[in-house]
């Protein structure tokens, strides 16, 4: 069974930084891409970031890029979601996924975390 587990979220006021954590069980995280995404209150999930399985490559969303870094560390099946600058419209649920194959516009989950939730408030 698959478990996809995410911590570090919580509530900060703007401007401030939080890392975001996902670990997965019961699958070789070092062969999955893993994506971010997020749901805003009242909007459609999406996505964020996407890494591949060796962090070679990466892509982000433009509303993201520059303020939000992924990683992953694959020796502790775990990737990262790094957020600084954060604004009031970053509030949302953040969800962690593993996907099946890496593309440079979307990475298709086909695992998902529960979601944690993170607030910015001004």
């Amino acid at each position: 069974q698959v478990q996809v587990a995410e911590s570090g979220g919580g509530s900060v006021l703007t401007g401030e930084s939080l890392r975001l954590s996902c670990t997965v069980r019961g699958l070789h995280f070092g062969s999955y891409p893993m994506v971010w995404f997020r749901q805003s209150p009242g909007k459609e999930r999406e996505e964020m970031a996407c890494i591949n399985y060796n962090a070679m490559r990466i892509h982000y969303s433009e509303f993201v890029k520059g303020r939000f870094t992924i990683s992953r560390d694959n020796s502790k099946d775990t990737v990262y979601l790094q957020m600084n600058s954060l604004k009031p419209e970053d509030t949302a649920i953040y969800y962690c996924a593993a996907a099946t194959i890496y593309s440079d516009t979307d990475c298709p989950a086909t695992y998902w975390g529960q979601g944690i939730q993170v607030t910015v408030s001004s």
